[in-house]
This record gives C-alpha cells, structure tokens and sequence, in this order.
C-alpha cells in the first residue's frame, strides 16, 4: 500500500499516482452540470475514484483529443480503466462500464513534448451507450447518486479500522513517508477514507475496478479492508523473513567476532583451545606403551596436525586418527586368574553337562598358564542353536577374569567390517575388531566371533577371506587395519568361533580353528537345566519369589515333551516364561491360585499339545520306514513312504531331496533287485509296477547318505507287503554289496528318536562307539541293533506276515493271459 507516494515516473495512461487531497473533500458533487455526451479518457494501469486527485501523462491520439475537448469546455471528462493493459487502441468493448467522472484540474505542457494532467474524480458513473469513435470516444453515461451515509456507530467503526489497518501498513512499509499517516488521520468522510485507501492499495487493476463497482459504500469499505488485511499480512511475512536472514547475518558475524576475541584472550593467557588440545594429546602419548614405529607415526601426524588451519577438512581426519592411537590398548593386558580348579567350578555352575567340553576348555586353560602364550588353534564351537555355545566363551571370560567382547557376524557382507575403511574416506571407520578392543581397553579380552557360518559374500569383498588373518596364530601378531595403516599385535586375544554347520564356512577358515562340537541335550539334562537355571532365571525376570511358584521334575519333562522339539533349551525357556507370566498375572491382580504347577495345569496355561509321539507309535501300512537324520539344529525323525502302481518299473522320487539321497535310493533298490529270488519277490514285479518313494515336509531340503537302510526298509516291505516294525527307526548308509556303513550326528539322532517315543533303533557296528560316548543314563529305555549287512535290517525290522500278496495276484493275471 501506498508505494506510489515515492512519485514514480509517470508513464502514458499508466497514471501511477500520487495521493493529493481533494479541494473539497467533502463536496462530491461538480459545481456545473455534466452533460451527455462526455469525452472518454482510457486508462491502462489505474482506477480513479471519487474525490481523488492523480496526475496522468497522454500520449495516445484519441487521449489527447478528448482532454482537450473537455478542457475548452465544461473540463469534465469520463475516466473508464481497459480490461487488457496491453491494448495499445481499445476498442469499446475492451472497456469496463463503471467508470469515474473527473475535472481537470490542471494541464501541462512537458519539456519533451509531452502533455501531464491532473485530474480529480467527481463522481461514478455507469457507460450507456458510446455514440462516437472518431477523434475521440464520446459516450452516454448515467450517475450514481452515492450519497453520504449517516455518521452512525457502524460508520464509525469502519471508519477506524480502516486508519488503524493503514497505520499498521504504512508502520510495516519503510519507503511510505510519514505523512501518509497524517493525511489518512485526517481524513472525516468514509466516501474519501475508502477511496483514497483503495486508490494507493498495491493490488491488480480488476480488483481496484470490483471496488469501484460496488454501489453501496459499506460494502465497498468492507471489501477495502479485506485487501488491506492481505496486504498487512504479506507485509509481515516479507518482514519476518527480512529479519531471520538478518538474524542469521548478525549471528554468524557475532560467532566470528567472538571466537576472533576468544582466540586473542586465550593467545594472551598462553595458548589457544586447539593448542592446548595438541598439548594433552602429547602428554597422553607420553603413557602409551606402544613401539616406536606406532610413536613415529604420531609424532608425524602431530606435528602435520599442528601445521593445519583448524576449519581445513583434513584437520578433523588427522584428529580422529590421532585420538584412535590414543585409545587403542597398545600392550594393556588385564592378568589372568589361572586357578583351573575355579574355572571348573565356574564352567560347572553356568552349564549343566557338556563334560567333554568343559575337559578340552580346561585343557586349552591349562596349556595357556604353562606356555604363557595362545599359539594354537582358535576354538569353535560347533552345535544346534541353544545349547550354550555363546555362553560358554562368556564363562571362560568370566573363569580368566578377562574382559568379554561378542561380534556378531550373521550376515556381515563388507570386508571393511573387519578391516576398516582407508581414513581418507569421509566417514572412514577403524574395522569392528579394533572397534571392540578400544572399547574394552584390553588388549588380551575374550573375543566371541559369534555365527562365523553366517558370514556374506559379496561384490564389497569377502569377510571370511579377512577373518584367515586375524584366526591365524602365526599372522595375527601383525594384524593390519586399513583406518590404523600399522601392524597391531592380536596374538593376546582369545578368539573363540561359534557356528551352526560347518558346511558354509570356508576351507582355509575352517583348517584355522579346532572344532569342538557340542551335541544337542537329552531330554534328563534339559530338566537338570531347566530346574537348575532357566526356572530361576524367568522367576526373577517376571518379579516372582520362589514360595510363589513351583515347579518340579516331572512337569518340566511333561513341557518337554508335549510343548517343545529343540535340540537346545530356547524354546524350553520361553514355555517357562508362560508358565510364569500366568503366575504373575494371578498374584498381581491377588487372585487365589496354587502355587505349585501340575501336569495337569499346563493345559490351562499353555493351551494343547503341540507335539506327540503317537504319530510314531502308530502302525503303518507296508512301505513305510522310520529313519533318523541331522540337521543344523539338532536331530530329527524322516519318514520314508513308498507307494506301489501298475507299470513299466520306473522309480519316481519326491520331497525336495538332494542327488546323494536320490543316489541312495537307486543303489538299495538296485541291491533289492539283485536278491529278488532270495526274498520271494517275482523278478517280473519290477517291470510291472512303478514305484513312488516320498519323504514328507516337502519345503525342507533333505540330502545325504544315512538314509540308505530306511529307504531299502521301505522298498522291501512294499514288495513284499510286510509292515516295518513299530517304535522303530533306523540309519546308515547302503552299498550295492548290501554292506552298511557309518553315518554322523549318532548322538542329536538319537535323542531326536528318543523324543519322539521310538524304542528300538538299527545302526552300523561302528557306530557302536558313539553310543558309548552318550551318557547311558540318557538312553534308557532305547534299545539298539548294530549291523554289517542289510539282511540283518530285514531280519530286524519286517514283520513275519504278509499283509496281502498284490504281485501274486498280478503275476497270476498275465499268466492266464
């Protein structure tokens, strides 16, 4: 609002004006009578109203024509606005209806030629009709009678707003001058008040044009105001903008200022903050028991850091480096507790069983506080999830008084996890095995590289490859960090390994670490466990006191059984922790309950079974064998179902098995043929009929050879319509020769087949000693066969009577044919 009070120069019909009062402000009405027809005045950038005086120049023909017209007569000339500012001659209809008489008050001729007036509008009018184009429009027009409302309440009301609202603008706008202010505050008429206002407001020409043609003037006021508020408000927001970028200015040259005085009043009192920064820096080192190549590299980027302008990007790369020297643990060693006698203890107090575990812990223990020094293999510890592999390393910390690192290196993909990244990379980290030690401040700690089966491979490199330096006792004395560039000594640390399958790690990775398998638990010891540790671990955990809950043996083995199938005690832990959530639930809401948990109360808390080894006591239809596999987490049962079909003796192999298992099931079918005779079977059988062999849980990948017996089982008894044996199950591998051979994970099979309600199970001879290396309190209840030879197994495992002889009735058929 009124940027035109700066006397902009005018331009032709653009009428930028400049507010004058009017000679009678409140005399709207002329001194002599308007007559038709008047003489038009077009202007292109402005709206005159009523009672205001602007200055205009012409320079357009027909403009000149009609002012001087008007000036030789009465001086009144109508002053309508052109919808397009861009129209150089409008015609009539490219002119609005509503328009303003004005009187020319004074006409000008200019130094270049030019012709200025200035004019005063009278009053509004409405355009009829126009009756002539030529030299100039002439036209008909009608006034408005607007007559001066009542000075009422409204009135006044309206009057001040409006002067308080241009106060406001003019307070916001600095190139308004100061009597802006005067002129409005002096202003009496609401007719003059609003058209001034409108006349100076800084908005488009239609909407100046929509102002005037409102008749009441009420309404024209109100709309008046609705611009002004626009107009106030987009005035505060350039100011507010105005002022953050200037506050933003000023802040950052206040900083400036201040750290230019800090650094002066610091040079006075003997050194700068980044200086004595450096100072401390060189006092730490002087603590540092490190060798002289590592002193000679600090001292270099010391002196190079020293040299560089604190806000120069290489200042805080050199900084970040100098402070990883500085807390590196370069020869801290913790001292070791080699009391064997209370490692034992504590091995034997934080896990139950594992006894031959614990023995080669102690043993590696013992060498270590002979020799003095770790140049051995590095363990790994190799079983199902959940019997204690992580645990155990956490124990050998705890039994050596050691500090406890664990890496995690499931699903690690980037090299640079482990060798860290080159420092002249923005963002460039030290690898995660300097990482840990910095945080542990020791440089002989217990380092758990936990889930090292897991690691990635990728296009950033390989893991594993980087893990051969660090796992190797010859090497790892001078490790090499990419972020660190020198040689750090991990001969000290004690690495231990844990995996799930062996069959992912790498070759070369692998022959660096001793394996140490560690079996699944039986079902004694998972109580052992459970009633030792697990119980009080969740009764605490859920706020409990022991005279708040109890459980005993026999409902810990019933949890087992019907609520668990796990080679470790994971899933056990967490049928625990509802057991004593529902415990909690009744003693914080003081409800009445017993205190002692029955067999017969788990069916309340933990809904039904969702296990049973009825499927296994069941007894199946001739082709069916039960046979014993091993997987990455623990043992489990297979079985075998084979179906017979009139055909061309094709074999046809189902259930997402791998080829060493398809190459079993060929070589006992092939060993059936062979003794056909021997067995009762006609040799024509395998000709007629097709044979289909499926192991169930189709979505899970089933490979190896130690399925062999159960497959030539199965074979058998669907040919010879005997059923296999129930509460039995069987492994071992078949040759062509009919010889079985020994299989692995004898120990996880067979308490996977104790879980499961077997009772007899068929192994190879020479598996016999496996069975010896169980606990034989475990295996009560099992009952074992060694055998050489698969005549044994069909001896063992078919029952003596056919179930109905389908090949006899066939054979017979193409006989009479």
């Amino acid at each position: 609002m009124f940027e035109q009070l700066g006397m902009p120069g005018m331009m032709e019909e653009d009428v930028e004006m400049v507010p004058m009062l009017s000679l009678e402000e409140d005399d709207d009405s002329p001194n002599e009578e308007i007559k038709n027809p008047v003489p038009l005045l077009p202007l292109r950038n402005n709206v005159l109203f009523p009672g205001v005086v602007i200055p205009i120049a012409v320079g357009r023909d027909k403009s000149i024509s009609a002012v001087k017209k008007a000036y030789k007569g009465n001086k009144f000339v109508g002053v309508i606005a052109q919808k397009d500012t861009q129209i150089e001659e409008p015609e009539p209809s490219d002119l609005y209806n509503i328009g303003t008489v004005a009187r020319i008050v004074k006409m000008l001729k200019m130094p270049d030629g030019g012709t200025t007036l200035i004019i005063q509008g009278v009053r509004r009018f409405e355009l009829l009709e126009i009756v002539s184009n030529e030299p100039h429009f002439e036209a008909n027009i009608q006034l408005f009678d607007d007559t001066k409302p009542k000075f009422t309440q409204e009135v006044k009301a309206i009057m001040s707003n409006m002067k308080e609202l241009a106060q406001r603008i003019i307070e916001h706008s600095p190139q308004i001058p100061n009597e802006a202010r005067v002129i409005v505050m002096n202003i009496k008429n609401l007719h003059f008040l609003c058209h001034f206002i409108a006349s100076n407001l800084n908005i488009e020409t239609t909407h100046k044009q929509e102002i005037l043609a409102i008749d009441s003037i009420i309404d024209r006021a109100q709309k008046v105001m609705t611009h002004m508020n626009q107009e106030f408000q987009l005035l505060e927001l350039k100011n507010s903008i105005q002022n953050k970028v200037r506050t933003d200015i000023d802040k950052q040259q206040r900083d400036y200022f201040l750290h230019q005085q800090m650094k002066t009043i610091q040079e006075e009192l003997g050194g700068d903050s980044f200086q004595q920064e450096i100072l401390k820096m060189r006092e730490k080192a002087q603590t540092k028991k490190w060798n002289k190549s590592v002193e000679e590299t600090f001292n270099m980027e010391i002196n190079k850091l020293q040299r560089i302008n604190p806000a120069a990007a290489e200042y805080s790369i050199i900084l970040n480096y100098l402070e990883l020297l500085l807390e590196l643990p370069w020869g801290e060693y913790t001292n070791d507790n080699f009391d064997l006698n209370r490692a034992i203890s504590i091995l034997d107090d934080d896990h139950y069983g594992l006894e031959k575990v614990k023995d080669r812990i102690v043993e590696y223990l013992a060498v270590l506080k002979l020799k003095g020094d770790l140049k051995s293999p590095i363990l790994c510890f190799v079983g199902p999830p959940g019997v204690g592999k992580t645990s155990l390393g956490k124990s050998i910390a705890k039994a050596l008084e050691r500090k406890y690192i664990r890496m995690s290196l499931g699903g690690l993909h980037d090299e640079s996890e482990i060798r860290g990244h080159r420092k002249t990379y923005i963002g460039a980290m030290p690898g995660r095995i300097l990482a840990n030690l910095k945080k542990a401040q020791s440089s002989n700690p217990v380092f758990i590289l936990d889930e090292i089966d897991k690691v990635g491979k990728d296009h950033r490199g390989d893991p594993s490859s980087a893990l051969l330096e660090v796992l190797d006792p010859e090497q790892n004395s001078t490790f090499y960090d990419n972020f660190l560039e020198l040689d750090y000594d991990l001969s000290k640390v004690m690495f231990i390994a844990t995996a799930n399958d062996l069959r992912s790690i790498q070759p070369a990775l692998r022959d660096r670490m001793e394996i140490i398998y560690i079996s699944g638990y039986s079902i004694e010891e998972k109580v052992q466990i459970a009633l030792k540790h697990l119980v009080k671990k969740q009764r605490e955990a859920h706020g409990l006191k022991a005279n708040q809950v109890k459980i005993t043996a026999p409902v810990i083995q019933q949890l087992i059984q019907d609520y668990t199938r796990e080679s470790g005690v994971r899933e056990l832990d967490r049928v625990i922790a509802a057991v004593m959530r529902h415990v909690a639930k009744h003693v914080a809401m003081e409800q009445v309950y017993d205190s002692n948990i029955k067999i017969k109360d788990l069916f309340n808390i933990l809904g039904k079974k969702k296990y049973s080894n009825d499927l296994y006591q069941n007894e199946n239809p001739p082709g069916v064998s039960v046979g014993l596999a091993w997987t990455s987490v623990g043992g489990d049962i297979l079985f075998i179902e084979t179906s017979i079909c009139e055909g061309k003796g094709n074999l046809t192999i189902t259930g997402n098995l791998g080829n060493v298992f398809k190459e079993s099931a060929n070589t006992a079918l092939s060993y059936l043929r062979s003794r056909a005779k021997d067995l009762n079977i006609p040799q024509d059988a395998f000709n007629n009929f097709n044979l289909h062999l499926h192991v169930p849980e189709g979505a899970t990948p089933k490979d190896g050879p130690s399925a062999g017996i159960a497959i030539f089982t199965a074979f058998a008894s669907q040919l010879t319509q005997k059923r296999v044996k129930p509460f039995l199950a069987m492994t071992g591998e078949i040759t062509l020769r009919g010889k079985v051979l020994p299989v692995g994970g004898i120990k996880e099979k067979v308490l996977a087949a104790k879980r499961s309600g077997i009772k007899e199970i068929i192994l190879c001879k020479e598996n016999e000693k496996d069975i010896l290396d169980i606990n034989q309190d475990f295996l009560k209840g099992l009952h074992f066969h060694y055998v050489d030879h698969v005549d044994e197994v069909m001896a063992l495992s078919l029952e003596k009577e056919k179930v109905k002889n389908v090949l006899n009735f066939v054979v017979k058929k193409e006989e009479k044919v």
